[in-house]
């Protein structure tokens, strides 16, 4: 039998009481800038037991400002920006090449959280990134080793052989370069806090940067659910 999609998404609903915790949000207490608040949250969706909270969403626009998004990994967040890495010659590479701008979110239902940045995009020294991922495991390296990243796969055989090439190198050389290897590291100019409510008074804390002469402030201001 067919599945009905209306009827399942009618069926389905958010933040069952009986796995989501949704705790109380204070924008009064909330620090002055925002990675320390996304350092708490992170840690607070780790210890609630929410799945692979370090997976979040990047899009990026293309050279016509056609809009593009995917899964990646969370691979730093410190004072030189929001960390990611891919080759430079994938899709989000070339993306990033001729659009150096990117938004992230983070979804955590454990909690009902959710986390939004966005910003400029530069690219690490080249030994930042592959100190980045050799510090990473085996079938990262092996995956990177495979490369060929977004080409046409003519098929899983060739995909096989390519892979297994990979792996025997990586377990070999783990310290094997991989020259289009790119850590990104996007500069937030805006980010936003979200705090699920069962009443759906949810709350909405934004922060945007503000460049200053002598240095830079981050503003704040709530925003409607």
């Amino acid at each position: 039998m067919a599945t009905d999609l209306h009827e399942l998404l009618r069926s389905l609903r958010v933040w069952d009481p009986k796995v989501t915790d949704l705790p109380s949000f204070e924008p009064a207490t909330a620090p002055a800038t925002p990675l320390p608040l996304f350092a708490e949250w992170f840690a607070a969706a780790v210890a609630a037991g929410q799945t692979e909270p370090h997976t979040m969403s990047l899009a990026t626009s293309d050279e016509s400002g056609l809009p593009d998004v995917r899964i990646v990994m969370l691979h730093g967040a410190d004072a030189d920006g929001w960390s990611f890495a891919s080759h430079a010659g994938s899709r989000k590479g070339r993306h990033l090449a001729a659009r150096p701008y990117a938004a992230l979110g983070f979804y955590w239902p454990v909690l009902g959280r959710q986390v939004r940045v966005r910003g400029p995009v530069t690219a690490a020294p080249s030994g930042d990134a592959q100190g980045d991922l050799h510090a990473r495991s085996t079938g990262a390296l092996a995956a990177a080793l495979t490369g060929r990243q977004s080409e046409v796969l003519p098929s899983l055989d060739d995909l096989a052989r390519a892979s297994q090439s990979a792996w025997e190198r990586a377990s070999r050389e783990p310290e094997a370069p991989v020259p289009s290897w790119t850590l990104y590291r996007l500069r937030a100019e805006e980010v936003e806090f979200f705090q699920g409510d069962e009443r759906r008074r949810h709350v909405r804390l934004r922060y945007r940067r503000e460049e200053e002469q002598d240095g830079e402030e981050w503003s704040r201001e709530l925003l409607w659910p």
